[in-house]
């Protein structure tokens, strides 16, 4: 088996987000995790459009070349790490977005979740959980919540992510669970 490629996603586009920071302590810390192969995907870079196809294109071929190559993008991943700020209860719109210009691409693959904000992102990695179930994604059971102080430290005063090494005990208990379920989710899909 070829090693298994795990994106971890920035969901947030905005100039004053906090996500990039959080994906770049993710993806550092991933380094030690050397059965699979990290990569960032900045929504930001990828820039779709808002929806506007016919249908998901579990249903009709999409249509925008940006679909085409966002669909691309995603199947060639075996897993994913959603980087996720929570807006208004939920996931941001960048990320709903994506997640509805792709469909096969993201089935039987694992779902994890980092979320940020004033409850750890909570509500958005419950919401996210609940369209990944939806896109035939396996969501894992740990997410990294970070909230509260730490999450205010972060924003407002310049704490490092670094600096909080208890959130690490979790972070390593999400590559491991995400790593289980990766290694299984391509061996089935290839024997499919």
């Amino acid at each position: 088996m070829t090693t298994p490629r795990i994106a971890i996603i920035i969901s947030s586009t905005r100039q004053a987000r906090l996500g990039e920071k959080v994906a770049q302590w993710v993806l550092e810390h991933s380094k030690e995790h050397t059965d699979l192969a990290f990569e960032l995907v900045d929504l930001r870079e990828v820039n779709l459009p808002f929806f506007d196809e016919v249908a998901s294109n579990a249903w009709a071929p999409s249509t925008s070349e940006a679909a085409q190559a966002w669909q691309k993008t995603v199947a060639s991943f075996d897993g994913f790490i959603f980087v996720t700020a929570e807006y208004n209860h939920s996931i941001t719109a960048a990320l709903k977005n994506a997640l509805d210009y792709a469909s096969p691409e993201w089935n039987k693959k694992p779902a994890a979740a980092v979320g940020y904000g004033g409850v750890g992102g909570a509500r958005a990695v419950e919401h996210l959980r609940g369209i990944a179930v939806e896109l035939q994604m396996a969501p894992t059971r740990t997410a990294v919540h970070i909230g509260g102080a730490d999450f205010f430290g972060i924003w407002q005063q310049g704490v490092e992510l670094n600096d909080l090494p208890h959130l690490l005990p979790t972070l390593n208990t999400l590559f491991e669970e995400l790593a289980w379920w990766t290694k299984a989710l391509k061996t089935a899909r290839e024997q499919a």
